[in-house]
């Protein structure tokens, strides 16, 4: 540790352009990381913040809320069955809302609407307003990002191309779908909206897209067996077969990959040439006594540093980056995540050091030491 220290202070500038590099490496990274996870939490957060640990979908529909069709009495069926604590059906569809009688493209505004059973586990918790009351179908809780666009408690929302109205009697946090704001009503609003047409429903009675469970020890399998027009998934693959959900992080996953990848190949080459450029002082120092185990670990140490301190600064400069972004654009950074892309790309630097530290196994003292000038 005391010859990486010495060796970092004597070159301070060709130590401080590698570790500029290292820094720019990593904030990019944890920045890629906060723009998937926001992606994904824009996505499917309503999903994810359901207290649920299984869903129940129509079989073949591939866990898709909109491929499934169910009927609410099936909720009571399940109810029954062991280890199951408590079900409630959901629906969702997509619409596009207009603010009283507006009628100019501008004040249509896009949104997820969400049908559940009021007081269910599945309601959200309200952080403004009143929550949904089971005998008032006309009222709605919705997304905060909505108040953004001028909403407030009280409107009244028209469903465009419908005579459908909601109003707006709370609001709900990072709660969106598909994308979009989510709003939250009943089942039987919901109803009125997704089967206005005749025959839509299939000829099911009391249609739903699907049923959430409660109950970590739910053997799926089994029910699966019980209800065979029933697919019964975890609420995480569930959440992967969401339209795009998993092509989004797929792309990020890869690119965060490749970006690892070029990392380390990076790293490897500078901490490689260095290594070159000084192959005629390890050697003498091998010729005075210096072991190859006493020089490893001083390139590992100079190595370990100087990513270390990189990797620190560009988390705090993507901190820094996440105040300044404006809240329309989808990031989130995860303490979980960023803690993990951490620990990645110091691994990663210190195993690149270490075809350096092949390179001076390899160095003759005496070689090097006729190379001197």
């Amino acid at each position: 540790m005391f010859l990486a220290l010495k060796e970092l202070k004597h070159g301070k500038f060709r130590f401080m352009m590698i570790g500029i590099i290292t820094v720019l490496i990593a904030w990019l990274v944890f920045i890629l990381s906060g723009l998937g996870n926001g992606l994904s939490t824009l996505s499917a957060a309503a999903f994810k913040n359901m207290n649920a640990n299984y869903v129940t979908f129509e079989k073949g529909s591939n866990a898709s809320m909109s491929r499934s069709l169910l009927s609410e009495s099936l909720v009571q069926e399940l109810e029954k069955q062991d280890n199951v604590k408590a079900a409630s059906s959901m629906g969702s569809t997509m619409g596009t809302v207009l603010k009283g009688k507006a009628s100019s493209e501008e004040e249509k505004v896009d949104i997820a609407i969400l049908g559940i059973t009021p007081g269910s586990f599945l309601e959200p918790t309200v952080i403004e307003g009143n929550p949904l009351n089971k005998n008032n179908s006309l009222d709605v809780i919705a997304n905060d990002t909505l108040k953004e666009k001028g909403f407030k408690i009280g409107d009244t929302l028209t469903i465009d191309g419908s005579l459908e109205k909601m109003r707006i009697v709370g609001f709900v946090k990072n709660e969106t779908y598909n994308h979009l704001p989510a709003i939250f009503t009943t089942l039987d609003k919901w109803r009125s909206i997704q089967f206005a047409a005749p025959g839509s429903t299939k000829g099911i009675k009391d249609p739903v897209n699907g049923i959430m469970l409660q109950g970590e020890n739910i053997d799926a399998q089994k029910l699966n067996k019980q209800f065979p027009r029933t697919e019964i998934v975890t609420k995480a693959a569930a959440v992967q077969g969401m339209p795009g959900y998993k092509e989004e992080n797929g792309t990020i996953t890869m690119m965060l990959a490749f970006l690892l990848a070029i990392s380390a190949f990076v790293l490897a080459v500078f901490f490689y040439v260095l290594t070159l450029q000084k192959s005629n002082q390890f050697g003498i120092l091998k010729a005075i006594g210096a072991s190859n185990r006493f020089l490893g670990k001083a390139i590992v140490s100079q190595v370990f540093l100087l990513s270390l301190s990189s990797i620190v600064i560009g988390i705090l400069l993507t901190y820094g980056t996440a105040i300044i972004l404006p809240n329309a654009m989808p990031f989130a950074l995860d303490i979980k995540l960023v803690i993990l892309y951490a620990i990645l790309l110091l691994v990663i630097s210190i195993l690149s050091s270490l075809i350096s530290v092949r390179k001076i196994t390899k160095i003759d003292p005496l070689q090097a030491i006729g190379r001197m000038e």
